[in-house]
């Protein structure tokens, strides 16, 4: 399989690898984030299987097969090692790199993640399944695709698609993520699809909420954005780059 990639910067150093959302592509996550980051380092934004310019295959949309598909890019490129940038479905897709290559991965953003079901708000996805292609038309996800996809046809198949991976989410235990070896920084909106209550969780899984001043502070990190909404993040670039641009700067 194809998949589409943009690469920005120049910089020599470990490159910045940017996974979008779900039905998104790499304009809708990413448009005005990304050029504040490849001021600084190279960045190689992606669009997974069926979205965005990468063409659709024979198998189903799983983030397991997303992650390898990242690794196989990053071979393609010749990057041994790279941080990942993830937003929604792409914040996933980077979890799981850390948790499946670890050895790929030096530093992972993950923005609006849930480790298991438990950290959605009850209920976010009942009826789910009802969602029909048409109920997003005129969304600015939809005209991206149309703009973007080699077959602006395939918009009704891609959601389909969706909606099985919605029905089975990726799951990982605690001490999956207590054993995460990247460091990682967690973003949420305060009023996102995850419960605020399960990523302070997984920041202290993480090594995380520790009083700073006399222990010392932790490798990962955890940002609330404030009047921020799931859908809104990308919007806030004016905060994330400098905090992510922090993050990744040892």
């Amino acid at each position: 399989m194809d998949i589409y990639h943009e690469d920005h910067g120049n910089d020599t150093g470990r490159p910045l690898v940017l996974v979008h959302g779900a039905l998104s592509g790499i304009g809708t996550s990413f448009g005005t984030i990304l050029p504040m980051l490849a001021k600084t380092r190279r960045v190689i934004a992606v669009e997974l299987q069926a979205h965005g310019r990468t063409p659709d295959v024979d198998r189903p949309l799983t983030v397991e097969h997303f992650a390898t598909d990242v690794v196989e890019l990053l071979d393609r490129l010749g990057v041994e090692r790279a941080d990942v940038f993830g937003w929604s479905m792409g914040a996933a897709v980077a979890l799981r790199l850390g948790t499946d290559h670890p050895d790929r991965v030096g530093r992972l953003v993950l923005a609006s993640v849930s480790f298991d079901d438990d950290g959605l708000h009850p209920g976010l996805l009942d009826g789910i399944q009802d969602l029909q292609p048409e109920h997003l038309h005129g969304s600015e996800f939809h005209e991206e695709y149309l703009r973007t996809a080699p077959d602006p046809a395939g918009w009704a198949n891609l959601v389909t698609k969706m909606k099985v991976l919605d029905a089975s989410l990726p799951q990982w235990t605690p001490e999956q993520i207590r054993a995460l070896a990247a460091p990682t920084m967690i973003v949420l909106a305060d009023s996102d699809i995850v419960q605020p209550e399960h990523a302070v969780r997984m920041f202290r899984l993480l090594g995380g909420a520790v009083p700073g001043d006399l222990t010392g502070l932790p490798a990962c990190r955890l940002a609330i954005l404030p009047g921020t909404t799931h859908t809104s993040i990308p919007q806030r670039a004016d905060w994330l780059a400098p905090m992510i641009e922090d993050f990744l700067t040892p």
